[in-house]
């Protein structure tokens, strides 16, 4: 699958200007739909940007941190609303839950104390843990967003306490591994862009370090290429069930918190920021170190994406990746799944709760779906529900989602009546139960 040609146009030709405007020494960008990178625009030569090229990724890092945050959750290891003391005890700001450090909901400062740790030689967790002071709790948490590097040296701090392995071997053996995405490392690997500050007078270049950022890692150490990052953005549209499940990418999503109160623009999920473009709500987060910037932009519901990197410090990248995922979207709408008939027959019990049912003059439509109820109210509302028991059903997604759907039958069996957590539905709108 490619991307038509007059989109791929569109691609390139905003690609390439943003490269002019930005002056940037080089520029990739690579459209993922299914699975699969379908385009890559690219622009710049220094170095010529290639699919398997090295580029830093900066604070993309940190969903990959969450990831693995998670996957220790749904294993029974922890739970995102622990006190960091329980994990790590005996620290200052150890009254903060994992869930507020991973939203930057906590109130916690950005940075840690000393020299800016994207450009100066890393510490050890030890070190980074004895240096902390209860002040860098700036307000109280869930005041405000507020980014915070520091809370994601601190849940690495936590995964490498809990499974006694280093934060990057842990990534390696259960996110980069299992993903194929072995061009992500945790120190540059050969071929990799050098990273530069473009001089904004004469446009000359100067070579940034490239440093190892100790403790910080889990907030912004690693390197990629566009071939892995569409390898994790098709991740987080789709992800393997064998790696993280479904339902916990979906909560991720959740806003943990607004950072826009203004116009609800954006926000941040459990490790993931949230975006939104008129009606699309997309899911990634942008990423800086110095010499290099980085975007991932994903909307899940059509399993398209964009990455990026350029590798001069302060090119607006992750506004870039969010207009080039709008124009995709708006010139190739994902193509509609045809409908396909039912390969199983209901029993007459399941049925018999099909149709229409009323409560107060409003209708709930019931259908059988792969096993499930499917419940439309008014043909607009749409609730699943999977069976829990005899006539008993939790909802599993929709404005019902936890609710129990209870059938109501008469002496003779016949169903008489469908109960949603206390609204009773019935078969004549006349009726009342």
């Amino acid at each position: 699958m490619t991307l038509l040609p007059a989109t791929a146009r569109q691609i390139d030709t905003q690609v390439t200007q943003a490269q002019i405007d930005g002056r940037t020494p080089s520029l990739v960008l690579g459209v993922v739909r299914d699975g699969a990178l379908v385009h890559l625009a690219a622009a710049g030569e220094q170095p010529r940007p290639a699919i398997d090229l090295q580029y830093r990724v900066g604070s993309i890092s940190k969903t990959m941190t969450a990831s693995l945050i998670m996957q220790l959750r749904d294993a029974g290891r922890l739970s995102v609303d622990d006190e960091l003391e329980k994990h790590l005890p005996g620290t200052v700001v150890g009254s903060l839950t994992l869930r507020q450090l991973l939203g930057h909901a906590s109130g916690m400062q950005r940075e840690p104390e000393g020299e800016w740790w994207e450009r100066a030689a890393g510490t050890d967790l030890a070190t980074l843990l004895a240096g902390l002071t209860a002040d860098k709790i700036a307000y109280p948490p869930h005041t405000a967003y507020h980014y915070s590097n520091l809370a994601y040296a601190l849940l690495g701090g936590v995964l490498e306490r809990l499974t006694g392995t280093p934060w990057a071997d842990l990534l390696n053996e259960r996110l980069l591994g299992p993903l194929g995405m072995r061009r992500t490392t945790y120190a540059a690997t050969e071929p990799y862009a050098r990273g530069y500050v473009v001089h904004p007078w004469h446009g000359t270049l100067r070579e940034e370090p490239r440093t190892d950022t100790g403790a910080m890692a889990p907030a912004g150490q690693l390197w990629s290429t566009i071939e892995d990052l569409g390898r994790w953005a098709a991740f987080l549209a789709d992800p393997d069930p064998s790696v993280l499940a479904a339902g916990t990418l979906t909560e991720m999503c959740a806003p943990v918190v607004i950072s826009d109160l203004d116009s609800w623009t954006g926000g941040h999920g459990l490790g993931l920021e949230l975006y939104r473009d008129g009606e699309r709500v997309y899911v990634g987060h942008g990423g800086s170190m110095p010499g290099y910037v980085a975007a991932l932009v994903v909307h899940r519901p059509t399993r398209t994406a964009v990455v990026g990197f350029a590798n001069s410090y302060g090119f607006p990248i992750t506004g870039l990746g969010r207009r080039l995922l709008t124009t995709v979207l708006d010139a190739e709408p994902a193509f509609p799944q045809p409908w396909r008939p039912a390969t199983a027959t209901p029993t007459a019990e399941l049925a018999e709760l099909t149709g229409r049912w009323w409560w107060m003059g409003t209708s709930l439509d019931l259908s059988w779906d792969a096993g499930d109820l499917v419940a439309h109210v008014r043909g607009e509302r749409v609730s699943r529900f999977t069976a829990e028991g005899t006539d008993r059903w939790r909802g599993r997604s929709g404005p019902e989602n936890g609710e129990i759907l209870t059938v109501r039958r008469d002496d003779s069996g016949r169903a008489v009546a469908v109960d949603i957590a206390t609204f009773v539905f019935t078969r004549s709108p006349d009726e009342i139960p």
